[in-house]
């Protein structure tokens, strides 16, 4: 298989498994992935967006408040897409008091990179 080929397949393993999928200007959507096509554009279900304060988002490396709605179904462009990680159930939570996003503790799962124009994925 090409390297395309295992990209599409890998996303094809991540059918309806909850993912945080971080996005190039730093907003969050934790949902369940239902479906995604070659240009790696993902359509969750059940999901909710979160976002970083502007004036927060320089400094992830410490605990942050973030602002959180529900959207339901939505579509996140594979273009637009910074990171995606799976088994993120733990960011489902609505958060009241802050989450720390500065890695360490909790969830595990795998993680996938897309840089900008980054073919590779890390798993």
């Amino acid at each position: 298989m090409d390297t395309s080929t295992d990209h599409e397949a890998l996303l094809q393993s991540f059918i309806t498994k909850t993912l945080r999928v971080t996005t190039k200007d730093t907003r969050m959507f934790v949902g369940e992935l239902k479906c995604t096509d070659r240009d790696a554009n993902l359509i969750l279900a059940r999901t909710h967006e979160y976002r970083v304060p502007r004036f927060q988002a320089e400094d992830l490396g410490r605990r942050i408040n973030l602002s959180s709605r529900f959207l339901g179904l939505v579509v996140v462009m594979g273009a637009d897409i910074q990171s995606i990680e799976v088994d993120a159930g733990r960011m489902r939570r609505h958060v009241d008091g802050g989450l720390d996003v500065g890695g360490g503790g909790g969830g595990g799962g795998v993680s996938v990179g897309a840089g900008d124009g980054d073919s590779t994925m890390e798993v």
